[in-house]
C-alpha cells in the first residue's frame, strides 16, 4: 500500500488541542508558549507542533492516536527531548511521555528483568535496580534525564555498551500500539509461534504475517547488509527478523525512531555489575594516535574505552572541572579505559593495560584513577561533551548533525584521518570525542547556518561524509539514529534493495505514515526544517546587557541552548543548582531549556509574536529563581537569570510593574529610609498592619518580614577605632544592603577577622549598592545608573591594587559578572570584577601564612547559588579544613528563597518546595552541635523561617573563635 503523509493543510492548533482535550487524552496544551517549548530537541532542527499531550495512562495514548487519525495529524513521541538528530520534533502532535507516563511497573530480581513505562528516566530505573545489586546495561551520557522510551527509539548505547551492549541487546519484550490503534506485544518468536499468531486472523496476525513474509523473501539481503558490527544503528535493524535470531520483533523495533508504533511498556534485562572498577586515563599526541591504539587495548576485556581531544577540554571554564582536567596525563588527546573485576585483580590488570598502551605510537603517559570520586570528576568531562563541544574556545558556535558516525574499530584511525581532511577541505573544525572502543565518533562542527553558503556546505559535507563512512564499512549513525540529520543519505550506505525493504517494513507498521513522517524512509531534506535559517533572520531586538560572549546578539545568546537537557535532571540525580523550579514541577516550561526555547522563539517572531511584550515569555519566566545556576551548570553556559532581567526590563518599560518590583526591587533605598527609625519600621511590620503591607507590596502572606537592625553596620564602623597592625595593607569591604541593614553582625565579624589577619579595613565612600535587586526585577535603567556610581566610587581603590571583599554572595556575584555586562566596555567595571573576592578567597590568596583559629567542629554548609555560579566553594572548603572543621556541603542546590523570588506572592509554595529537596531536611536532621553555615542572607532567612535552627556566616564562625582583640 502506498503511504501518504497526513494532510499538511489540516486543522489548526486550536482545533487540534480542543479535540484532544474533549477526547480525554491527559493534559493537553496548544498555547503558543508550550508549542515553542517543544519546537526543537537537541538537534539542528525545528518544527512548531500543533499541540503537546502529556498522557498519564495507556488509555490517554490510545485516545490521542484515535483523534490524530481522525484529523489526519501526525504524531511524534518524545521522552527527554535529548535526540541530536531531530526525531523528537514534528509539525503534528507531540506526545511527551516523560512527565507522567513514567512508572516502574515491576522488577524481578530473580529473573533480572524490569517492566517500565516509556517515560521513566534511566537513573530512576538504575536506582530501583541498584537496590538488588543490578543495573541496566545501556548508559548514555544523558542518563540523568533520558527516558527508556527514547533509548528504545534511538537504540541508545552509552559508555559501557562495549561490555553490556546497546538498548536492543537488553530488551526482552515490548508492548506497542500502532497509529491505527493495534496493540501488539513484541518479542522473539519461533516458526510455530509465528504460525499460531497468524492463525488468529486479527490485526496483530496481519502485522506478524506480513513481517514474517518480508523476512522470508529477503534472507540474503538481511544476512549481508545488516548487523555487520555492533554500532550499525542506521536504518531499521532488520537482521533481527532472521530465523537464526528467532524473529525477534522487539529487537527489530528498537531504533525505529518512533516511526512504527508507540511504546506502552517495556520489559528489559538487568545485569550484575562487577564488584569494583578502576579508570585508567591514557594520554596521546593527538586523536589519530589515540584511535590507532584502540584495537590492542580491546584485548583487556574493558568495560569502556572512551576518547576525547584537547579541543573539548579547552572550552571548560568551571573551576572544579578545570582542576580535573589538570590531572590528565600530558598530551592532546586521551582515552578513558575502565576495568571491572574483583578489587584484588584491578591493580595488576591496570598495569597490564598501561604496558599495552605504552607500545602504541604517540602514547604520552597514563594514570590509574582508583578513587571513585576522582573518577567521577573525570567522567563528568566526557558526559558533558555534547554541551561543551557546542561552543569553541573562541566563543564560536558548533553544531550536531554529523557527530554520530561509526566504523569498525580497526578502521577508526584511518577513518578519523580522512574525516579530518574532509573537514579541512570545507574549512570546518570540531572537537572530537566518542566511544572509540566501538569505533563511534562524536564531533560538533562549526557549520554556519546563518548564511546560504554555510548551509550549502552543511549539505555537501554530509553527502561526502556519508560516502566516506560507507567506504569504511561503517554506519551513518552509531547510536543517535538517523532522524532528519542523516535519513536522506541512507541510500549512500545501503543498496536499493535494502532501502526498499525499509519502506516496506515501515508500511506494514504504519501504512498511513502518521508516525514521525520524514524519518528513515521517504525522508525530509537534511537541510530542511533547520533551527537556524538564513531565510528567517531574528527580530532586531536592542538589549541593555552587553552579551560579550555572544557578540551582543540576544538571539545568539538564547540559542546557546542546544537541548542536551542537563537542566531536566531531578534533585536526586542532578548535580549543582539548576534548575530548582523544574526539580519541583517536572514541567519543561520550568527548565532552563524550556525557557531558552521560548526566548529563542520570541526572537524569531513566528509562534511567539509579541516580542518583548509577550505574555507567554513572561509566564514561562515566572518561576525562574534568577539563581544563576544555569550559567555554570549548563555545559553551554545558558544564563536565564540575565535573559529574564533583560526581558522584564523591556516588557514593563513604560508600564505599571508588579508591586513586588517596587518593594523588593527598591529594597536598598527603602531600607535606608527605614534605618532612620528602625524601631518604628519594625513595629509597623510586626503589627496587625503587616498583612496589609504585604498584600500591597506583592509579598507572600506566609512570609515573615525580616527585622531592621537597631543600628546599621556603616553607622557602627564609622564610629569605631580601627584595630590590628594592618601589615598586609588595605582591603575594601563591600557593604551590601542586606547585611548593612538586617544583619550588621556579619559585617562586624568580617572586620574582626580581617584585622586579625593583618588587613586594614576600609569601606566605600557614601552608601553604595551593586544594584542587584533592580537587576533581578528588570529595572535595568536604574541598575545601570547605580552600577556607574558604584564603579566610580571603587575605581580609585581598585586602580591602586586594593582587593574588594564581599560577604553577601549575590552582591559579590553582581560585582563580578552583572556589572561588567551592564556597563559594556567600561574598563573600571572589568577591573572591579577582577578585584572582587569572597572572604575565603581573600584569606587563602592574600593571607596564606595567617593562622586561622582551630575550631574542630562539625558543620554543614549551604553554598549560595550565586557563589556556586561565579566562584565555587573551593576556597571556603580549604579554609574550613585549615581550621579543623569537618564540613559537609549540602548537595541539594538552591535554598529556594533566592532573593526576592521567595518573598513574592504566588511563589511561596515553590520556594519552600525547593528548600525541602535537600537543604531544609539536612538542617533539621543535623546534630544540635553541628554548625549550619550559610553565607547568603536569603539562605539564612529560609533556614530561620522553615526550621528551628539559625544559619551562621563564615565570618561569624571565624570571629567567634578568635581571641579577644586588645583594647585600643
Amino acid at each position: 500500500m502506498a503511504a501518504t503523509s497526513p494532510d499538511p493543510g489540516g486543522p489548526d492548533a486550536a482545533a487540534v488541542a480542543r479535540a484532544l482535550t474533549e477526547a480525554d487524552c491527559g493534559e493537553v496544551s496548544g498555547d503558543p508558549g508550550r508549542r515553542a517549548q517543544y519546537s526543537a530537541d537537541a538537534s539542528n532542527y525545528r518544527q512548531i507542533p500543533l499541540a503537546v499531550v502529556f498522557p498519564r495512562e495507556r488509555a490517554h495514548v490510545l485516545n490521542a492516536l484515535a483523534v490524530c487519525r481522525e484529523l489526519g495529524v501526525s504524531v511524534t513521541a518524545r521522552g527527554a527531548g535529548t535526540s541530536t538528530s531531530g526525531q523528537a520534533v514534528g509539525a503534528g502532535v507531540v506526545l511527551d511521555f516523560s512527565r507522567s507516563f513514567n512508572r516502574l511497573l515491576g522488577l524481578d530480581p530473580q529473573a533480572r528483568t524490569a517492566t517500565v513505562q516509556p517515560g521513566i528516566v534511566l537513573d530512576d530505573l538504575q536506582d530501583a535496580a541498584a537496590g538488588h545489586g543490578l543495573l541496566f546495561g545501556a548508559d548514555p551520557s544523558t542518563h540523568s534525564r533520558c527516558t527508556l522510551g527514547g533509548m528504545i527509539g534511538n537504540n541508545a548505547c552509552g559508555t559501557h555498551s562495549l561490555a553490556w551492549g546497546r538498548t536492543s541487546d537488553n530488551v526482552v519484550e515490548l508492548e506497542v500500539v500502532t497509529y491505527r490503534g493495534t496493540v501488539v506485544r513484541l518479542g522473539e518468536m519461533s516458526r510455530e509461534e509465528i504460525d499460531r499468531a497468524v492463525a488468529v486472523g486479527d490485526d496483530r496476525a496481519g502485522l506478524i504475517g506480513a513481517l514474517a513474509a518480508l523476512a522470508g523473501d529477503n534472507l540474503a539481503t538481511l544476512r549481508t547488509e545488516f548487523g555487520r558490527f555492533p554500532r550499525q544503528v542506521s536504518g531499521y535493524a532488520l537482521e533481527h527478523l532472521l530465523p537464526e535470531r528467532r524473529f525477534n520483533l522487539a529487537r527489530a523495533f528498537v531504533g525505529s525512531e518512533g516511526t512504527l508504533a508507540l511504546v506502552l511498556s517495556a520489559t528489559v534485562r538487568l545485569i550484575e555489575p562487577p564488584p569494583a572498577r578502576t579508570l585508567v586515563v591514557l594520554g596521546f599526541e593527538d586523536a589519530y594516535a589515540a584511535a590507532e591504539a584502540v584495537v590492542p587495548l580491546l584485548g583487556h576485556e574493558l568495560l569502556a574505552l572512551e576518547g576525547l581531544d584537547q579541543a573539548l577540554t579547552d572550552v571548560v571554564t568551571r573551576p572544579e572541572t578545570r582542576a580535573a582536567i589538570d590531572t590528565l596525563p600530558a598530551g592532546h588527546a586521551w582515552l578513558f579505559a575502565e576495568l571491572g573485576a574483583e578489587p584484588s585483580e584491578l591493580a595488576e590488570r591496570a598495569e597490564d593495560l598501561l604496558a599495552t598502551a605504552g607500545k602504541a605510537t604517540g602514547f604520552t603517559g597514563g594514570r590509574v584513577v582508583a578513587d571513585p570520586a576522582d573518577a567521577r570528576r573525570l567522567w563528568r568531562i566526557r558526559e558533558d561533551g555534547a554541551g561543551l563541544a557546542t561552543r569553541r574556545a573562541d566563543g564560536s558556535e558548533a553544531w550536531p548533525g554529523w557527530e554520530d558516525s561509526a566504523v569498525p574499530p580497526e578502521r577508526l584511525g584511518s577513518y578519523l584521518r580522512e574525516f579530518g581532511a574532509l573537514m579541512e577541505s570545507h574549512g570546518l573544525t570540531g572537537a572530537l570525542y566518542g566511544h572509540f572502543g566501538e569505533g563511534c565518533l562524536h564531533v560538533r562542527i562549526d557549520f554556519d547556518f546563518t548564511s546560504e553558503e554555510g548551509t550549502a556546505v552543511f549539505r555537501a559535507f554530509g553527502a561526502e561524509l556519508a560516502r566516506l563512512i560507507a567506504g569504511h564499512g561503517g554506519s551513518l549513525s552509531g547510536e543517535h539514529g538517523d532522524g532528519k540529520a542523516r535519513s536522506e543519505f541512507l541510500p549512500l550506505m545501503y543498496s536499493p534493495e535494502a532501502i526498499d525493504l525499509f519502506e516496506r517494513f515501515k508500511d506494514v507498521w504504519d501504512p498511513d505514515n502518521g508516525l514521525n513522517p520524514g524519518i528513515i524512509v521517504r525522508p525530509s531534506p537534511v537541510d530542511g526544517h533547520l533551527r537556524i535559517s538564513p531565510h528567517r533572520p531574528p527580530l532586531p531586538l536592542a538589549t541593555t546587557f552587553a552579551y560579550h560572549a555572544d557578540d551582543g546578539d540576544f538571539a545568539k545568546a538564547t540559542r546557546r541552548c542546544v537541548g542536551v537537557g542537563k537542566c531536566r535532571a531531578s534533585a536526586d540525580h542532578g548535580t549543582g543548582v539548576m534548575c530548582p523550579s523544574f526539580r519541583v514541577t517536572g514541567d519543561e516550561k520550568d527548565s532552563t531549556r524550556g525557557r531558552a526555547r521560548v526566548l529563542y522563539e520570541m526572537t524569531q517572531g513566528e509562534v511567539i509574536t509579541d516580542g518583548w511584550r509577550s505574555t507567554e515569555v513572561r509566564d514561562v519566566l515566572d518561576l525562574c529563581l534568577s539563581c544563576k545556576g544555569c550559567s555554570t551548570d549548563c555545559p553551554v553556559g545558558v544564563d536565564v537569570a540575565t535573559y529574564k532581567s533583560e526581558f522584564l526590563h523591556h516588557h514593563y518599560k513604560g508600564r505599571i510593574r508588579p508591586a513586588s518590583h517596587y518593594t523588593m526591587g527598591w529594597l536598598p533605598l527603602l531600607s535606608r529610609a527605614a534605618s532612620r527609625a528602625p524601631g518604628l519600621a519594625n513595629a509597623v511590620l510586626g503589627s496587625r498592619l503587616a498583612p496589609l503591607v504585604k498584600r500591597l507590596g506583592g509579598i507572600a502572606g506566609q512570609r515573615t518580614l525580616p527585622r531592621f537592625a537597631d543600628r546599621t553596620f556603616l553607622s557602627w564602623f564609622r564610629g569605631r577605632v580601627p584595630g590590628g597592625d594592618g601589615h598586609r595593607g588595605p582591603v575594601m569591604l563591600w557593604v551590601d544592603s542586606f547585611n548593612n541593614h538586617f544583619s550588621p553582625e556579619v559585617l562586624q565579624a568580617a572586620v574582626v577577622v580581617l584585622e586579625d589577619a593583618g588587613f586594614t579595613v576600609r569601606v566605600p565612600d557614601g552608601t553604595q549598592c551593586c544594584g542587584l535587586t533592580w537587576i533581578t526585577t528588570g529595572q535595568l535603567g536604574v541598575a545601570r545608573r547605580i552600577a556607574r556610581r558604584t564603579t566610580a566610587a571603587l575605581a580609585p581603590a581598585v586602580r591602586a591594587g586594593m582587593p574588594v571583599v564581599g560577604l553577601e554572595p549575590s552582591c559579590t556575584a553582581a560585582l563580578r559578572s552583572d556589572l561588567p555586562e551592564l556597563l559594556g566596555r567600561d574598563e573600571d567595571a572589568k577591573a572591579m570584577a577582577a578585584a572582587t573576592l569572597t572572604l575565603a578567597e581573600l584569606l587563602m590568596q592574600r593571607a596564606a601564612d595567617w593562622d586561622p583559629p582551630e575550631i574542630g567542629a562539625e558543620s554543614i554548609s549551604q553554598t549560595h547559588c550565586h557563589q556556586h555560579a561565579t566562584s565555587g566553594f573551593g576556597a571556603d572548603a580549604a579554609l574550613l579544613r585549615r581550621m579543623g572543621v569537618d564540613n559537609t556541603v549540602v548537595g541539594s542546590g538552591c535554598c529556594g528563597l533566592a532573593g526576592n523570588f521567595g518573598f513574592e506572592r504566588g511563589h511561596y509554595e515553590i520556594s519552600v518546595a525547593v528548600g525541602e529537596q535537600g537543604l531544609l531536611p539536612a538542617v533539621r536532621s543535623a546534630d544540635p552541635d553541628t554548625r549550619v553555615l550559610a553565607d547568603g542572607f536569603s539562605c539564612r532567612t529560609q533556614i530561620a523561617q522553615q526550621t528551628d535552627r539559625r544559619g551562621t556566616h563564615l565570618a561569624q564562625l571565624i570571629a567567634e573563635a578568635l581571641p579577644p582583640a586588645p583594647a585600643p
